[in-house]
């Protein structure tokens, strides 16, 4: 009989999606593993099925007393503080490393994979996203904090007992985001802003780049739960990928693509940038300067790696990605 999926972060925004992904495949023996101080965060899970629930703090309890010794399939392990301006080093380094490791240690001993979720912001303000030692340079201890556990894992990849996937993830979007206020991605933002003003607002000009034109990759939460769920039941996949589309857009794209798709749903046609300009439908304001000493204005994610591993589909546009959430916050709303 196969055993327990533990997904960490469950009620958050990426581990919600992946227990529904894990639903869709009929899995329903899943342990969720959260911290509902913040409680509207159970809607997340409202229409997932789940086997048990636990507080992180109870799980890790749980786990030095044996309670899933020999009953846990995989864990996907979703959960941390991404709070990129999160100034609290000590809370970040408790939450995101010093736990992550006790869960390694813990897979490790039981032979039980690991799918954990470490950030491209590991490699800070540099040009270069591969996943290389010298490449990583965070620049806050967010990014530290991922950068410090993939340096754990590389250590004990090459005597692994279980396999050890961890994925960087880059900009990700898409539904079940809402409790997360301001860390949630521009597209909800950028929607958000338009059913209220009727424009979108964006950084102006900073870094070398035009107004709103500083560049990221932005990848479909529906990627990156396929992704995850890819490395599900490949022991010789170890190792740590980058998790993006490889292909760096602009903020005016997400924009750009927010408007037309609520223009679309209103019966409107769509208009082209510099008429949305002229229009007064995008807004540009001048970044903060704190912020502006810590922010990537430039990532894409190098998938060489990746797609050597075997993985083979093609990753949403933001055209195509923004469009289908797009209409999703629109019926919620």
């Amino acid at each position: 009989m196969a055993g327990y999926y533990i997904v960490t972060g469950a009620a958050g925004f990426i581990g919600a999606n992946v227990v529904r992904a894990l639903n869709a495949r009929g899995e329903r023996d899943i342990i969720a593993v959260d911290n509902l101080t913040r409680g509207d965060k159970f809607n997340n899970l409202v229409d997932c099925e789940i086997a048990d629930y636990f507080d992180k703090q109870d799980f890790l309890e749980a786990l030095s007393a044996g309670a899933f010794e020999g009953g846990i399939e995989a864990v996907l392990h979703q959960g941390a503080c991404s709070d990129t301006v999160e100034t609290d080093g000590r809370y970040m380094m408790d939450n995101n490393y010093r736990w992550t490791v006790e869960l390694l240690e813990f897979c490790q001993n039981e032979e039980v994979p690991l799918v954990y979720a470490s950030s491209a912001a590991v490699y800070g303000g540099g040009g270069v996203f591969r996943e290389s030692r010298e490449h990583e340079r965070p620049l806050n201890v967010y990014g530290y904090s991922k950068f410090l556990f993939d340096q754990v894992v590389r250590r004990q990849l090459a005597e692994r007992t279980a396999p050890i996937v961890g994925l960087r993830y880059f900009n990700v979007y898409g539904p079940g985001e809402r409790h997360k206020g301001r860390m949630a991605s521009v597209a909800m933002h950028f929607f958000d802003q338009y059913r209220a003003s009727g424009k979108v607002r964006l950084f102006a000009g900073s870094d070398g780049y035009g107004d709103g034109e500083q560049r990221r990759d932005f990848v479909s939460v529906d990627d990156v739960v396929a992704v995850n769920l890819n490395f599900l039941g490949k022991a010789d996949a170890s190792g740590i990928y980058n998790c993006g589309t490889g292909r760096a857009q602009t903020f005016n794209d997400v924009a750009v693509a927010t408007i037309n798709a609520c223009r679309a749903r209103e019966g409107e046609a769509a208009l082209a940038p510099d008429a949305m300009r002229a229009a007064g439908l995008l807004e540009y304001f001048p970044m903060p300067a704190d912020l502006a000493r810590k922010y990537q204005s430039f990532t894409e994610a190098d998938l060489t790696l990746l797609r050597r591993s075997g993985y083979a589909a093609p990753f949403a546009s933001v055209a195509e990605g923004v469009v289908r959430y797009v209409e999703y916050l629109d019926r919620v709303a």
